[in-house]
């Protein structure tokens, strides 16, 4: 999967590319390419992006369970400790 920093460099490198054609004067065929390009990407983009917040998510749902795990540990220690200095 190719990273955001990629993905932008080669949208800037399309559109750089063609302005720089129609420039030549190619015309409206080619805007429509250009413009079609463009939908499609954002498209992809957006879907690496929907990807990174699911992961996101989850990564953080799993880190919040763990920190319940260690806090119900940490009291069983902790009734431990009381039971034993007493």
């Amino acid at each position: 999967m190719k990273s955001f920093e990629e993905l932008i460099n080669e949208q800037t490198q399309r559109e750089s590319n063609l302005l720089s054609h129609l420039m030549g004067g190619t015309g409206v065929e080619d805007l429509a390419h250009f413009e079609a390009g463009l939908a499609e990407r954002q498209s992809q983009i957006l879907f690496v992006i929907t990807t990174e917040i699911e992961d996101t998510e989850n990564a953080l749902k799993q880190v919040e369970q763990l920190v319940q795990r260690f806090k119900k540990h940490l009291e069983q220690v902790k009734g431990l400790q009381r039971v034993l200095s007493k």
